[in-house]
């Protein structure tokens, strides 16, 4: 009588075909549960831990986290956006020499003038000077480097680097002839500050974000098919210049407000973009920018919270995350090997 022979058993390491695969949540619900965590850090920045007047402490937080919300969305949205049109998720804004842009105008303000004007010019007109002076410089630079016939992504980051390595060396030799206390006083403006941006700004920021918001959002189609490459959206029936140029012009006015308002954050951006694209498990852009925003306030709000009650230390959050920003940068980076 023979015996049946009976099959050997798997490998532990080899699944198994007919094995139902891991169960992986919808966007939806991966929305949702960034939405839930992102106003849990806000609640709890905003109601624990108040000490003396309540009101006073409230008001007072109430203005910083309406800062993180509106530099939450600008780097957020900004840097997915640019990441999308520029094809590479490497680059941000803020890389290109955005910032240098921001530091050789208050160093040359400071320079001329004096460390007082500093002071003496906040307000409204300074914001909209600015605003527009840093929208103009990366809508030449980026409209004449993409809408050439020899533009190329590797130009615009060579073009782009020289320009902010220029603008900071400029900006650098000019503070060396500053005095002692006019380079203290520049030197508190060209960080990144969440805690002192200044409440009237808040309203024009908001109604800004509001306006770029709603534009992007009826986009994120065409966003999705900006993805597929100039060709294929072309073929589409997508006009690839009047995008790119409407695209452009977004993230300029977004990362020029962030900056103008908070000051230069260089890898917050890029941070919440690709913890954005790694989560969301989809390319589409519908859900990519609400992800990215809800992560933006959960990492500032929750760092806040962090950094105020656990390490005393409330005015150190954006150095903490630019150092963690160029950390994962380079880790990135490498691990991709290539631009």
């Amino acid at each position: 009588m023979s015996e049946t022979p009976v099959p050997a058993a798997a490998p532990a390491h080899v699944a198994d075909p007919a094995a139902p695969g891991p169960r992986r949540l919808p966007p939806v619900a991966r929305i949702a549960v960034a939405t839930v965590l992102a106003a849990c850090a806000a609640l709890s920045y905003l109601f624990l831990f108040i000490e003396g007047s309540f009101d006073f402490a409230f008001e007072r937080r109430l203005t910083i986290f309406w800062t993180m919300a509106v530099v939450a969305f600008c780097h957020a949205v900004g840097t997915v956006v640019f990441q999308t049109i520029t094809h590479n998720r490497i680059l941000t804004p803020s890389i290109m020499g955005f910032d240098a842009v921001y530091i050789l105008m208050q160093t040359l303000m400071v320079a001329f003038f004096g460390g007082g004007v500093l002071a003496v010019t906040d307000g409204m007109p300074k914001l909209v000077t600015q605003t527009l002076l840093m929208v103009g410089f990366t809508m030449l630079l980026f409209r004449w480097l993409f809408s050439g016939r020899n533009g190329s992504l590797h130009v615009l980051l060579l073009v782009g680097v020289v320009l902010g390595l220029a603008f900071r060396t400029l900006s650098d030799f000019l503070q060396r002839l500053l005095s002692p206390a006019e380079f203290d006083v520049l030197s508190a403006r060209l960080f990144g500050r969440l805690t002192s941006a200044e409440p009237a700004y808040l309203p024009v920021a908001t109604v800004v974000c509001v306006a770029v918001g709603s534009v992007v959002l009826r986009r994120c189609h065409r966003l999705d098919a900006l993805l597929l490459g100039r060709d294929t959206a072309t073929n589409l029936g997508i006009s690839h210049r009047r995008e790119l140029t409407v695209m452009l012009l977004m993230v300029s006015l977004l990362i020029a407000m962030a900056t103008a308002l908070a000051g230069p954050m260089t890898f917050f951006g890029f941070v919440t973009a690709i913890l954005a694209h790694q989560m969301a498990g989809t390319h589409r852009h519908a859900v990519v920018l609400p992800l990215a925003f809800l992560i933006g306030m959960l990492t500032l709000a929750g760092g806040q919270f962090v950094m105020e009650h656990v390490f005393y230390a409330s005015g150190m959050l954006t150095v903490v995350i630019e150092f963690l920003g160029g950390a994962v940068f380079l880790v990135h980076l490498l691990r991709k090997g290539t631009l």
